[in-house]
């Protein structure tokens, strides 16, 4: 007895078994095809036949007259059978007729031998085309079948290539399949990658949101802790060794702030850009240039600005950064008094700018060059912990650069130092747009040229 709730046929056809009915159903197709096309040509051959009919005649002699016998009495005489004649018809058949007087049944067994010779070349010939044919014509359908099949698979592939090529590992996760169709393998691999996917969204934006909330919390005790030192420093009562103390202290707190600055700018510069608005990096290199006039005088070091215009799109404050972080890292990773740093802007292959920064000093193995772009990854002596910065400049500088659809590399300088170039999509000149196009892109602009940089 069946139990309730039990099912007689399966919950959900799977893949594996609607593979085996598509090709189960398009060889049976196939199959009946096939044996109807020979069919036909065998029952062409059959109907093709020759047939021999015969027929024997007998010629009746003509009438002779006849004498009356003397008495009145006419005589009786018995008929004489004339010669016979043979008639052959040829019925139904393509061939000759056989000759006069040949035996039949011979020259029948002849012609059944010649058409089985005839009907066996036909068969193999015709029967070879149509298997041809057929044949193909079950791949070809067999193709578009298997392709609607995997086509889910393509799709889940695609997906997975997508979130692979992002140029963060975490800007990609917002991808999804949603998988629509039958409930099967290929369904269960799509739901259960959104589902990994979804997890990992939430734990890397959890993640985000931790370092976010993290730094913030900590610069209330840093604000705190920098004026109870300066409030200690400049107590009349203080000696010199508190105020030297003061000093060190306070440097350290600099420090410190700027690791929480450098770590909240890292936790905005990885998250999606929402508004972005023409930005000339030549005014953005002049300003960042006039402000690290004063730290690059004090350590001797020369600055030179060549920027030509270059207009890219994005956050003006985030591509201000990005400036002043390697210009920063040009001037306090140098040689000394003899160093310099030489900050360029250009329009490279007319859909790019590309920004480059070189400046001189130690050398910088090849192998290190990667390594730099790490979070609190320093190269040399500068890894103690009172060491020129916090270790994140690189860093801003890539994931604000991939934040753009940009990219960043970084080559050693002949002779030390390093060159960075980071290379961003071109802002289209509004001469250069569609007629169509520009009253749009005048109208989304405050400013038709450029954004200034606070």
């Amino acid at each position: 007895m069946k139990r309730p709730g039990t099912r007689l046929l399966p919950r959900r056809t799977t893949l594996r078994a609607r593979l085996t009915l598509t090709y189960g159903g398009l060889f049976l197709a196939g199959g009946v095809l096939l044996l109807g096309v020979t069919y036909a040509l065998l029952g062409q051959q059959l109907g093709s036949g020759t047939k021999v009919v015969s027929r024997t005649e007998t010629v009746q002699p003509q009438a002779q007259p006849q004498s009356t016998a003397p008495g009145g009495t006419e005589p009786s005489a018995a008929p004489t059978p004339g010669p016979q004649h043979e008639t052959r018809t040829l019925v139904g058949g393509r061939g000759t007729m056989p000759p006069p007087g040949a035996d039949l049944d011979e020259w029948m067994e002849a012609q059944r031998e010649q058409w089985r010779d005839e009907a066996t070349t036909s068969l193999l010939t015709q029967g070879g085309i149509a298997l041809g044919v057929v044949g193909c014509a079950a791949a070809a359908l067999g193709w578009v079948l298997a392709g609607r099949v995997l086509a889910p698979l393509h799709r889940v592939t695609d997906t997975a290539r997508r979130i692979a090529g992002a140029p963060v590992a975490d800007r990609g996760l917002h991808e999804r399949i949603a998988l629509c169709g039958p409930d099967d393998e290929v369904k269960d691999l799509a739901d259960t990658f959104d589902t990994m996917v979804e997890r990992l969204d939430r734990s890397f934006d959890g993640q985000r949101r931790f370092v976010a909330n993290a730094s913030h919390e900590l610069r209330t005790p840093l604000t705190l802790g920098r004026a109870l030192v300066e409030v200690a420093m400049h107590r009349p009562a203080a000696s010199e060794d508190v105020k030297q103390l003061g000093e060190h202290l306070l440097e350290i707190n600099g420090r410190h702030e700027r690791l929480i600055t450098g770590l909240l700018l890292l936790a905005r510069s990885e998250n999606e850009i929402a508004e972005r608005l023409p930005v000339d990096l030549a005014d953005v290199t002049a300003h960042v240039v006039a402000q690290a006039a004063g730290e690059a005088g004090r350590a001797g070091i020369a600055v030179h600005d060549t920027s030509e215009e270059a207009t890219t799109r994005g956050d003006a404050l985030l591509l201000e950064r990005l400036v002043h972080n390697l210009v920063e890292n040009g001037v306090r990773h140098n040689a000394g008094d003899s160093g310099w740093v030489r900050v360029t802007s250009r329009v490279r292959d007319g859909d790019r700018v590309e920004l480059e920064v070189t400046n001189t000093g130690p050398p910088v193995p090849p192998y290190e060059v990667p390594l730099l772009f790490e979070p609190f990854r320093r190269l040399g002596p500068d890894r103690v912990v009172t060491g020129k910065g916090a270790g994140l400049g690189l860093s801003i500088v890539r994931a604000i650069a991939r934040a753009h659809d940009g990219e960043v590399t970084a080559v050693p300088r002949e002779g030390g130092g390093l060159t960075v170039t980071v290379t961003l999509p071109r802002e289209p000149d509004p001469a250069e747009e569609p007629e169509s196009a520009v009253p749009a892109l005048l109208g989304a602009r405050t400013d038709p040229e450029r954004t200034p940089v606070p």
